[in-house]
């Protein structure tokens, strides 16, 4: 695998492109890499309408020089991206089974960053079942970070559905992987940055 020229990062439910890992990755690759592509939307929360406004912005992205990171649902959406376009991906503490998981969140829910809510309606649960990959064509395109200690997820889980990829499997952490730092330089040397 070759760098990448051009880096998609996608956020988690209710995140933003404010969240402390894409703020972190995008100060790292300003400083180090300021010819690299970066793309770090903020997502709809319906996941068709995200996944349509990522792909309709990569349409011309050069499909060797693509590389994708997500944090949680945005690790499921980079699991689709990476699917569909054959890129490499970064998966942190990655959602598995968000249709399942966000079946209770129907309804009125509030943003993690700011003062901003949103109606999160039941056909997105369709929209997400309808979005998961069946398996993983080439583990060997992802590196998953996974933190036992996440409150918020299964570890298990994670593990289970990214068996075969290339695995940091922390004996503590949390959700947020309010460490990041500590885990950059790996997601750097895995995608050729650093």
């Amino acid at each position: 695998m070759r760098p990448p020229n051009h880096l998609l990062y996608l956020h988690g439910f209710l995140s933003s492109p404010q969240s402390s890992k894409a703020v972190r990755m995008a100060s790292w690759l300003a400083q180090y890499q300021p010819q690299l592509t970066w793309y770090c939307p903020k997502l709809p929360v319906s996941p068709g309408d995200a996944m349509r406004q990522v792909f309709d912005h990569i349409a011309g992205w050069p499909h060797d020089g693509l590389a994708v990171v997500g944090s949680s649902l945005g690790g499921f959406y980079a699991s689709v991206v990476a699917e569909r376009m054959g890129c490499p991906a970064v998966v942190l503490n990655p959602a598995v089974n968000p249709a399942r998981d966000l079946a209770g969140h129907v309804g009125k829910v509030n943003a993690w960053h700011g003062d901003e809510s949103f109606e999160f309606r039941a056909e997105f649960i369709d929209e997400l079942r309808a979005l998961t990959p069946a398996v993983l064509t080439r583990p060997e395109r992802y590196f998953a970070v996974i933190a036992k200690g996440d409150s918020v997820l299964d570890w298990r889980e994670m593990t289970a559905r990214y068996t075969g990829c290339e695995t940091k499997l922390l004996e503590g952490g949390d959700h947020q992987l309010s460490d990041f730092d500590v885990h950059l330089p790996d997601v750097l040397r895995f995608l050729h940055l650093a």
